[in-house]
């Protein structure tokens, strides 16, 4: 409850500041044997909020107009369905739980795989089968690599172009060596980024082509997050994408 004292004082308050003058004009309630005071400032039409008072005072609300409710619902609904999509605990990271994957060569499988569709926002060209610990990396480079990478290009980072995800294989698919990552749920390849108009930037083109700068940033922004990082200057076999994967190392991350 204002009183209507602070009324008036707010009125005479800013019509000292704006400069024009106001007048108070008592007039009559028929009936009633009260008057009400007639505030009448002489501002532009916009300035005009203020209304008469009684000496019994009014209610005055400080909270902005309800938002249409068809507004509200599509926003809550747009909230349910990501949690309803969310994996690893983070509604940022999207997709399916699918649990354990047996392995069907010795040293292959994933105890808690998800099945990933989209990261940040970013979609996935192919859904992707990984652990949690590999989605969280996947997400912190995309916000702090990827996005920042690709900027403003082409209107920015849409998607990921993906080579390879979970697969129970050797290393580089060599008789006798050791169990990848990919065998492991720990790894992901990306060959490419798509943009938002459409365009795709790939490794192979964009390594040492027109967009080597932004390859090359997003490729190194990716040691740290995870613990392996292989690209086109690492071997024969990372000519047209990039290797990722969380294996850790005491030296710290590798990164070629």
């Amino acid at each position: 409850m204002i009183r209507f004292g602070l009324i008036i004082s707010m009125v005479l308050g800013s019509t000292a500041i704006a400069g024009p003058s106001v007048s108070l004009r008592p007039i009559a309630r028929a009936g009633t044997g009260h008057r009400n005071i007639v505030v009448v400032p002489q501002l532009p039409q916009e300035r005009l909020e203020f209304v008469a008072a009684t000496t019994q005072g009014v209610d005055l609300s400080l909270r902005p107009n309800v938002r249409p409710g068809g507004i509200i619902e599509k926003a809550m609904a747009r909230k349910r369905n990501r949690l309803r999509g969310a994996v690893c605990g983070d509604p940022d990271i999207q997709g399916e739980v699918i649990g354990r994957v047996p392995g069907k060569i010795a040293g292959c499988g994933v105890e808690n795989a998800v099945r990933v569709r989209s990261v940040a926002g970013i979609t996935l060209s192919q859904q992707a089968v990984m652990d949690c610990g590999t989605a969280t990396a996947l997400k912190s480079w995309i916000n702090k690599g990827a996005k920042p990478a690709v900027g403003s290009k082409g209107g920015g980072l849409a998607g990921l172009k993906v080579a390879a995800h979970y697969s129970c294989r050797t290393r580089n698919n060599k008789a006798g060596a050791k169990i990848s990552e990919h065998g492991k749920g720990r790894a992901i390849d990306i060959s490419g980024l798509t943009l938002v108009d459409g365009r795709t930037i790939t490794v192979l083109q964009g390594w040492n082509g027109a967009d080597s700068r932004t390859m090359r940033r997003a490729h190194k922004a990716a040691c740290g997050p995870f613990g392996t990082v292989l690209g086109p200057d690492a071997d024969r076999y990372h000519q047209d994408h990039f290797h990722f994967d969380t294996a850790r190392y005491r030296s710290g991350s590798y990164c070629r």
